[in-house]
């Protein structure tokens, strides 16, 4: 265990983990090795690939729905996830560091997901939407929960600007959300339901 000798109620340990005691409760000021912002910014780069990814992935679910309302959601969702991604680049940047993607198994599996909802179901059918629905609103569920978490995270470090453009994209990332469901209740899960 670390050695805590006390220093104007500053411990030692404090010091290494990039916290200064105050009034007996740890600042917002990290070390630039810190180990959590390390984690902050993997996470950013987990993110930034999947926002990527989705580019190329949005674009083939637009193509692939039957409904004209579902193929609008996908094309408007598509403009949006680019703001997403430059939003990302800002926040790099404002880290002082160079945008980078590291590959996101997540999203990865999310978006194979809804390749194979495409294979096995029969083009021009309302259940092949209903699977669509499905797949990405699996896929807005993991961006809330990334996104929720990472402005958690900015506002522990005390990156306020930061948390606001991440709950920027968080407040959109529900809003595709409601779409989606809005769309299924829309009669569409109804009338899937009398194919055969």
């Amino acid at each position: 265990m670390a050695k805590t000798k006390s220093t104007n109620n500053t411990t030692t340990a404090q010091k290494s983990n990039g916290l200064k005691k105050s009034n007996g409760s740890p600042s917002n000021e990290t070390s630039e090795k810190s180990l959590f912002l390390e984690l902050f910014v993997d996470e950013l780069k987990d993110i930034y690939w999947a926002e990527k990814h989705l580019q190329k992935a949005l674009p083939k679910m637009e193509k692939a729905a039957t409904t004209a309302e579902l193929k609008k959601a996908f094309a408007q969702h598509l403009v949006v996830t680019k703001k997403h991604a430059t939003r990302l680049e800002d926040i790099f940047g404002m880290l002082g560091k160079k945008a980078q993607a590291k590959k996101c198994e997540a999203m990865d599996g999310l978006t194979k997901e809804g390749e194979e909802i495409i294979e096995n179901t029969e083009k021009g059918t309302l259940t092949r939407d209903v699977g669509l629905i499905m797949a990405g609103q699996k896929v807005e569920h993991y961006e809330i929960a990334t996104y929720g978490s990472l402005a958690q995270l900015a506002k522990t470090i005390g990156k306020n600007d930061i948390a606001s453009l991440l709950e920027q994209t968080l407040a959109e990332e529900k809003e595709a959300d409601e779409t989606l469901t809005g769309i299924a209740e829309n009669n569409i899960n109804l009338e899937a339901t009398k194919e055969s």
